[in-house]
């Protein structure tokens, strides 16, 4: 990717679409640097590494009056933890690059001076790592029966590393409960001839996201993809897969 104005950023909280609300989104992430300089060091200190963590920060357009609107999603998270997948300047298409992890919504301000266009902030404090990964499926395309997302070629797990994976539900529609049942699968190769599902998603009848990550254990398969089961009367998803390794 080269360098690139940002135009285009796409964030997804929980089951929410913040991109036309935001106009400002950062990332951040560090490691507690721990000094561990002895008489054996020297004279120069030495550090290993501590504690991670990572922030989401944004601000933008306020707006209220729907479950989908930047107010009433904040007060409805604030204090909870939920799933967060932020693209890097694209249209959160399968495959380009997203950021997700989980994170407590710590905080929401509102309010401005008279003749402002009344602005929010908010902040993210993590609870999982923030892994650098790729969407596996896009916000824009309605799923109305049971299939299968686009392979990626993401790579093996190793020993001590774990698959994540977020879904953001963002719109059902249909009667007789609709229902969608996302899993991500694993595969030697981009055929899935015999794919072994790694995480299956807690059925969904209504807008929210969640987050998932494998126990640790490697996982040679390269080739990976979300898929999903769908039932209910004329049932109709939009939906937001993103998956990477992380820790």
């Amino acid at each position: 990717m080269s360098k690139t104005v940002l135009v285009n950023v796409r964030a997804f909280a929980a089951g929410v679409d913040l991109t036309s609300q935001s106009n400002k989104i950062e990332l951040s992430s560090e490691v507690e640097d721990k000094e561990t300089t002895n008489y054996g060091s020297n004279g120069w200190k030495e550090s290993i590494g501590g504690l991670g963590s990572a922030e989401l920060s944004g601000e933008g357009q306020w707006e209220a009056g729907d479950p989908g609107k930047v107010d009433d999603a904040s007060w409805a998270h604030l204090g909870t933890v939920i799933p967060w997948s932020v693209s890097a300047n694209n249209d959160a298409s399968v495959g380009s690059l997203a950021y997700l992890m989980s994170a407590l919504r710590s905080n929401y301000t509102l309010g401005g001076t008279v003749g402002d266009v009344a602005p929010w902030t908010g902040t993210g404090k993590s609870s999982s790592p923030l892994v650098r990964g790729q969407f596996a499926h896009p916000p824009g395309l309605a799923r109305t029966a049971t299939g299968t997302g686009t392979g990626l070629q993401v790579g093996a797990v190793p020993t001590g590393r774990r698959m994540h994976a977020a879904l953001h539900v963002l719109s059902v529609a249909g009667t007789a409960t609709p229902t969608i049942t996302a899993r991500i699968e694993s595969s030697v190769d981009n055929t899935f001839a015999a794919p072994t599902t790694r995480l299956t998603f807690t059925a969904a009848s209504a807008v929210g996201g969640q987050i998932l990550r494998t126990s640790g254990s490697a996982i040679t398969d390269t080739w990976w993809r979300i898929a999903w089961t769908i039932s209910g009367t004329t049932p109709s998803f939009l939906f937001v897969g993103s998956l990477g390794i992380g820790a």
